[in-house]
């Protein structure tokens, strides 16, 4: 009864603003312009359905070229067949839950001497039971966090990504109703709920967004956003029910790629706080609890140091 109560409290809170209604009130306000990747490479995860296919499809039509990323390469092949030029997207399977094989897309990466302009970690699970990977961590965490910190460094390290790059991680409302946890994310308690790790990945996003920023002046500039409720296939699966009751007022996955293409576009100056909201920095704190965290950054460097270090080949 307590978790339908807080529920009601955090859809009703955000119904305006993160469903399409918020998206069409906050784009009267937007000055039209016409966008141009050409010349540009970008690689995006997750790329075979929902936004992250928008995005691709977008950036394609802007003029990119599109390493697509994902496990499906059936939906792969349909995302290639549906760009405006095929010739211009490459599709590559990956599962983003293991570092060994994210290791091996960087190497190969590499080896084409490919530079990366713009790096979207869209890809994102919500599991509805817990799963552990062959290299011992839990998928959703794999896949969520672990797998997009160590595909970022790894390619900032062999130079696919450049200080003029920009890496744009999409995260998810659910981080507002978490404070950063640790622990609790590492090792998620039984019945395990897989809503609740999501929003605790998410969060560990946008704090390790801003910790990567502090340690990287020169660049590549790192953003995260916000793409509001979004009717994608993921949503359809994971969340029937919020999506039976809201699927009037879902976005579409072009409208929730639209701050990504943007924040390509412009490549606004990071800031040290906030997520990215239909093309404006919002608060990244909604409630009070939330700025209340036990765990603190440098607990959630430790962390990533330590379950990645044995994948690096290097220190981090």
């Amino acid at each position: 009864m307590l978790k339908s109560l807080a529920s009601l409290v955090f859809y009703g809170r955000f119904a305006r603003t993160f469903s399409a209604l918020g998206y069409q009130k906050a784009k009267k306000h937007w000055i039209k312009e016409e966008l141009d990747f050409s010349g540009q490479t970008w690689l995006v995860t997750g790329a075979s359905a929902g936004i992250g296919r928008a995005i691709a499809l977008e950036a394609n039509q802007w003029g990119a070229r599109v390493i697509a990323v994902a496990r499906n390469q059936a939906a792969l092949n349909e995302l290639k067949a549906d760009a405006m030029d095929p010739g211009r997207v490459q599709t590559v399977v990956c599962d983003l839950s293991s570092m060994s094989a994210i290791s091996k897309l960087c190497q190969s990466l590499g080896a084409e001497e490919i530079k990366i302009d713009v790096l979207v970690n869209n890809v994102g699970v919500l599991l509805s039971e817990k799963v552990t990977t062959t290299e011992g961590f839990e998928q959703a965490l794999a896949t969520n966090l672990l797998g997009p910190v160590f595909l970022t460094e790894q390619l900032t390290r062999t130079g696919t990504l450049m200080p003029q790059s920009a890496i744009i991680n999409v995260s998810s409302g659910g981080m507002y109703g978490t404070p950063l946890k640790i622990e609790e994310m590492i090792h998620p308690q039984d019945p395990y709920d897989g809503v609740a790790a999501y929003a605790m990945h998410k969060r560990a996003q946008v704090t390790w967004t801003h910790r990567w920023n502090n340690a990287h002046s020169k660049g590549p500039s790192m953003y995260v956003m916000h793409p509001g409720w979004v009717d994608t296939p993921g949503v359809q699966r994971s969340l029937p029910v919020f999506r039976a009751a809201m699927r009037s007022i879902l976005r579409t996955p072009s409208q929730g790629a639209d701050t990504v293409l943007w924040l390509a576009s412009n490549r606004p100056e990071p800031f040290g706080e906030g997520i990215w909201l239909d093309r404006k920095n919002q608060a990244e704190h909604a409630f009070s609890f939330t700025k209340q965290a036990k765990a603190s950054p440098r607990d959630l460097d430790a962390y990533l140091h330590e379950a990645l270090s044995p994948y690096q080949g290097a220190e981090r």
